[in-house]
């Protein structure tokens, strides 16, 4: 069976602390009339830091859409291979061994897709399939998990590759002023993720069961306006209260595989806020401390969109709190409102099942 390894993980060097991005919307915002409820929110986030690939200056100059794409791929083959070899090396494979390749980001646009381009430039067959996947936001994490786990059923001796690569910060857009641009100016961080699923063998998760789920009549909830200037993103005020009809789909997966989605063994859970981790502890009746992997991410990197969920895995094989036969729900969220779902047990080494 499947084994999610344990992911590798990049974030760029140029550092934004809360305080500062308080300070920044009370001097570029001073006069907005909510301006004290988007402090408030920004506050509530729980966010202490973010890393941007760019200095705050630059950030903050919108140079076109044309230039921010630029960006977007130049630092994308800047920063991808590194983190890609890591988790390579740390699921004991080579490129020529891996058989698919999962590529998401909701924050930049290539054609060719950078599957392509690192199959060229990193020794990967030229057989290699390629699944860039560039619509599903924060819950492209938890499909990428899920797609590379079908493959893995369907060729059982295959090997997947999974990266996700987010640059947030080019989606700052300036003219944006209601409060949910606001909030989410203070919220998102840049981030690379990459992990690999083993066909066989391999320390991690072995992934089991998978499933997703669209919330009926919410795809206007969270959303792109795609425009001139590029992507402008839009929150709808509605989109904290999304557990109390997700934690019942949890439980109907684990349900089909007799396990109980309140009982299990660890959590790794896309933190898109601390309202999201909050209401899905009340709703699956665990404690807080279960979520505690999603909330250092949120903490330490903000919502780095669909790195999160790879960001917090890592940290779960970081902790070393996992035994051999420890059962896990996995889970991101994002636009449609999608969720993607997985459960998996803990493996080590040669406990791993063929």
């Amino acid at each position: 069976m499947a084994v999610l390894c344990k992911p590798a993980i990049a974030v760029p060097e140029y550092v934004l602390t809360n305080e500062e991005t308080l300070e920044l919307a009370r001097r570029l915002h001073g006069d907005h009339p909510q301006i004290n409820l988007a402090l408030r929110l920004i506050e509530n986030t729980g966010v202490k830091k973010r890393h941007l690939i760019q200095p705050i200056e630059k950030v903050l100059r919108h140079p076109g859409f044309d230039a921010r794409s630029a960006v977007y791929e130049a630092q994308s083959k800047e920063r991808v291979p590194a983190v890609v070899r890591q988790a390579l090396d740390q699921a004991e494979l080579e490129p020529q061994q891996i058989d698919l390749i999962v590529y998401v980001s909701c924050t930049g646009f290539m054609m060719p897709p950078m599957t392509s381009w690192l199959i060229n430039k990193m020794g990967f067959r030229q057989e290699t399939r390629q699944l860039p996947i560039a619509q599903l936001g924060c819950a492209a994490g938890g499909a990428a998990v899920n797609r590379a786990h079908d493959f893995c059923q369907a060729y059982p001796d295959a090997n997947a590759l999974i990266i996700a690569c987010e640059f947030c910060s080019l989606c700052y857009q300036p003219t944006d002023l209601d409060v949910g641009s606001l909030l989410s100016n203070g919220l998102f961080g840049d981030g690379i993720a990459a992990a690999v699923v083993r066909g066989s063998g391999g320390t991690g998760v072995q992934l089991e069961r998978n499933g997703s789920y669209l919330i009926p009549d919410t795809e206007d909830w969270i959303s792109y306006a795609v425009r001139s200037t590029g992507f402008h993103f839009q929150l709808d005020k509605r989109v904290p209260g999304t557990m109390e009809p997700l934690a019942p789909v949890l439980c109907a997966l684990a349900d089909e595989h007799q396990w109980n989605a309140s009982k299990m063994d660890f959590y790794v859970i896309h933190a898109g806020g601390p309202r999201i981790l909050d209401d899905l502890s009340y709703f699956l009746d665990v404690p807080s401390e279960a979520f505690r992997f999603s909330r250092a991410t949120l903490t330490e990197y903000g919502n780095i969109a669909s790195a999160v969920v790879l960001d917090a895995l890592s940290r779960m094989f970081d902790e070393a709190s996992a035994l051999d036969g420890h059962r896990g729900l996995m889970a991101g969220f994002g636009p449609g409102i999608t969720a993607e779902m997985s459960l998996g047990t803990w493996v080590s080494g040669s406990e791993a099942e063929v």
